[in-house]
């Protein structure tokens, strides 16, 4: 097998450590009492088993059924190793599972059932309907996987899918849709090629007439040579289907002038020449695995004009059943399908070639080791670990299913995406949260790093997802080329501070409100046209931008200065503090100061436990606030330990509507038993969400801690506490980063306009 990074023993290794095998079942309820036990089994569990009962549908309301995917196989096709067996095909079908909950979360129940009859293999299956949402039929033999299939589709309520053949169907049409786009082909007009007659072969062949392709300009071969009529050796009703009136009778005879070849074969079985003989720009899929049917170099070598894929992770358009499945049932078992039609599966076809005509995220490109990926040649479709597809795919196929009147709910899709957010991570549903809030009046956001190929791959998210009006500092000529250059195309207010027609006013401006602090008029001058950040700062102060977004190629305090200086400090708060949200295991925290206030007195910690709970309210959390310490309620008595008691006493006083106490050690603040056992008397009832650290020290330690070493996620820094809202980024920052942080910002000069109050302080 080439291209191998692994040997025998570490795979070996890899599936015989304790636990053994790649899945196990986890409780999703309480198990911890007499009557948790007693709800979860006999006696309470009569009640919901009378429910079912009575409606059946309600399993899927009392019962794991809507997110339970059975993987069945026989064992007769397993990957490239054949007919060996449905114990030995076990490994597969729980990678299956596997992958089906990394990339959707769905729980699957492997099932590998000992027959090699297909009508026994179908009762089987039929019987095991009630336990599932769905089945994924996996590594059947052809003919048979044929039968199979349609026989269950015919007797079944729920959705029946054989992998094997619509997978690839699918994601090589996706691929389809792009190559033909780029070359200027229509699909109706194209001379396709298929190699290989089985189950892959035949769907994929089916499929792309379901695209447009006429049956007339679809071939195909398998080991004995051409489809064509009268042909007797080897033939079964679906192969007949494609056979055509013709004397060619090998690959290379029907390769000629073709248009497209989708290998899903055997390795070697094209040539160089062969690949020359066809139409200009060709497509060429060679999907057999692990060996293409031509390897990629010399694909691209016999024709530098040929759009290639494979079905290999080393070489451009992977075609990876991966970026299909999983989210085709995450689709059909949220809105319970009762089965998987045409038109779902070519929904999820589009809905892959649209998402590759996007900007691919940083965290993408990190994944794969490369810079950059754009549309074209050589991206056709999202990678395997694009979280995207999920969010794209998913409800494509569950609109599709709603359309085609087999979805057994309605569901809103916007609502939908939301709770697909929610699924990626509890950082993601947060941030949705803003969005949602931020697109209902999208306000305008100043970059002074207009140039910043990061702020503009940002930008034009955020007009797409209509979160905020960009405005770019730089040079027009040079942000309109970079613009061109990344493909992107959003509208923007472009301002070069050295040639602004309103740059002596905006020095004037500087002028008036600095002038008491050393600065001169032609000092402020050159501040506004040399310092963007200083320019971008008068624009918000002004009102004439609603808020600032920088930091990318700067220092952090060199970012956050112009922005303290000119904008300045809300009414009411005595400093700015940074912060960062973290969700850790699905939990959400508030942490702060981690940014700015390097060594807070107590009248400073109060200040910044009331400004990070007002950033908690911001995202719909009601703040619970932990004053952090070494000491628990006096345990220790030392001079730190007493200023956070003092911060905790003033917090009180000047917030009372606020869920706050300390001094307490961090254990003490997020752990339940702990407060509920040894600390009865304290004022928070539930663990804390909002972590006051009593330096800058400790809280910088905690965050990049908890970021590095367990699956926590980062966002911010998020400043508050300014006049307007600035919010500095840190250097190296992602796209989603700027993303997360302009669509914050919008919602804070919303909330600004508003004259919303988040938290009720008292006068200190």
């Amino acid at each position: 097998m080439s291209g191998k990074r692994f040997t025998k023993e570490e795979v070996l290794d890899y599936h015989s450590q304790e636990p053994r095998g790649k899945i196990s079942v986890v409780p999703t309820k309480p198990t911890q009492t007499q009557r948790d036990l007693s709800i979860a089994y006999s006696p309470g569990v009569a009640i919901p088993c009378q429910e079912i009962a009575r409606d059946p549908d309600l399993a899927y309301k009392y019962t794991a059924k809507g997110n339970l995917v059975a993987v069945i196989s026989n064992g007769t096709a397993v990957l490239g190793l054949g007919n060996i067996g449905a114990a030995a095909g076990k490994p597969v079908m729980e990678g299956k599972g596997v992958l089906m909950k990394k990339f959707a979360d769905i729980d699957v129940f492997d099932i590998e059932v000992k027959t090699q009859d297909p009508d026994e293999f179908i009762t089987v299956v039929k019987n095991l309907t009630p336990t599932f949402g769905a089945i994924n039929l996996e590594d059947i033999k052809a003919p048979e996987c044929f039968y199979i299939e349609e026989k269950l589709k015919e007797i079944c309520e729920i959705p029946i899918f054989h992998d094997d053949q619509h997978g690839t169907a699918i994601i090589s049409g996706a691929a389809l849709f792009n190559a033909l786009a780029i070359t200027g082909k229509r699909i109706e007009n194209v001379k396709i090629v298929v190699s290989g007659a089985g189950a892959a072969a035949v769907a994929c062949a089916n499929f792309y007439l379901q695209m447009g392709a006429k049956l007339e300009n679809v071939w195909m071969t398998d080991s004995k040579g051409v489809i064509y009529k009268g042909r007797a050796e080897g033939m079964n009703p679906y192969k007949e289907k494609f056979a055509k009136d013709t004397p060619c009778r090998t690959l290379k005879d029907i390769l000629v002038g073709a248009d497209v070849f989708v290998g899903v074969s055997v390795a070697g079985i094209v040539t160089p020449e062969m690949v020359k003989s066809m139409a200009p720009q060709p497509v060429v899929f060679a999907l057999a695995n692990p060996d293409p049917e031509i390897p990629y170099e010399e694909a691209k070598a016999a024709r530098p004009d040929a759009i290639v894929g494979t079905g290999r992770s080393d070489f451009p358009n992977q075609v990876n059943n991966v970026l299909g499945y999983p989210y085709i049932f995450r689709g059909a078992l949220d809105v319970r399908a009762k089965a998987i039609t045409e038109s779902m599966k070519v929904a999820a076809a589009k809905a892959l070639a649209d998402l590759a005509r996007e900007d691919v995220p940083d965290e993408v490109l990190r994944a794969y080791g490369v810079d950059t990926m754009t549309f074209g040649p050589e991206y056709l479709i999202p990678k395997p670990f694009d979280p995207r597809v999920l969010l794209w795919v998913a409800p494509a196929v569950a609109k599709a299913a709603m359309d085609a009147g087999v979805a057994r709910r309605t569901i809103d899709l916007q609502a939908y995406r939301d709770q697909l957010e929610a699924r990626l991570g509890k950082a993601r549903e947060m941030m949705r949260i803003i969005f949602n809030k931020a697109k209902r009046d999208p306000k305008r956001v100043v970059f002074p790093e207009g140039e910043d190929e990061k702020i503009l791959r940002a930008c034009q998210i955020l007009h797409d997802e209509g979160i905020a009006q960009v405005v770019l500092l730089g040079d027009p000529a040079r942000i309109e080329g970079r613009k061109q250059d990344l493909r992107l195309d959003f509208p923007a207010t472009i301002v070069n501070p050295r040639q602004s027609p309103d740059r002596e006013r905006y020095a004037q401006e500087l002028f008036r409100r600095r002038q008491r602090k050393g600065v001169t008029l032609a000092e402020a001058d050159a501040l506004v046209r040399r310092d963007r950040n200083a320019y971008g700062a008068v624009m918000v102060a002004l009102g004439e931008a609603d808020a600032l977004v920088s930091g990318m190629t700067t220092h952090y305090p060199e970012a956050l200065r112009p922005a303290l200086q000119i904008v300045g400090l809300r009414k009411g708060s005595s400093r700015a503090v940074g912060l960062y949200m973290m969700t850790v295991k699905r939990r959400v925290f508030f942490l702060a100061d981690a940014t700015v206030n390097i060594d807070p007195t107590a009248e400073d910690l109060a200040e910044i436990a009331i400004q990070a709970a007002r950033v908690a309210r911001q995202f719909d959390v009601e703040p619970r606030v932990a004053m952090l310490s070494f000491s628990n309620f006096g345990s220790t008595h030392h001079p730190l330990a007493e200023k956070v008691a003092k911060a905790t006493q003033l917090v009180k006083e000047r917030a009372p509507d606020l869920m706050v106490d300390g001094e307490m050690q961090a254990d003490t603040a997020v752990v339940e038993e702990i407060l509920r056992e040894t600390y009865t008397f304290s004022s928070l009832k539930e663990p804390a969400n909002v972590l006051i650290f009593p330096d800058l020290q400790s809280a910088n330690i905690a965050y990049k801690l908890l970021q590095r070493l367990s699956d926590a996620e980062a966002t911010g820094p998020i400043l508050e506490g300014l006049a307007k809202p600035v919010h500095i980024l840190q250097r190296g920052d992602d796209v989603h980063d700027v993303v997360n942080m302009a669509a914050i910002a919008v919602h804070e000069a919303q909330l600004l306009e508003r004259g919303v109050e988040l938290v009720r302080q008292s006068s200190p």
